[in-house]
């Protein structure tokens, strides 16, 4: 996995919406190949970027406790 993504859960202050699209692009970057992706494939870089931003904030806020 990515190396730059730092884990999100566990920490004294919850993750800010700032960490979790960072963790989001990384992800993306790493899956899709692209750095920067196409003017073509902008649209759909960050559509996903946008839905795995949604599926962190997601599971953090379903995660017990520990």
């Amino acid at each position: 996995m990515c190396r730059s993504i730092r884990t999100l859960r566990g920490t004294a202050e919850p993750a800010s919406d700032e960490e979790v699209r960072a963790a989001a692009l990384q992800f993306v970057r790493k899956v899709s190949g692209y750095r920067t992706p196409s003017r073509r494939n902008a649209e759909a870089f960050e559509t996903a970027v946008d839905q795995v931003a949604a599926a962190t904030r997601h599971l953090l806020a379903s995660l017990a406790a520990r």
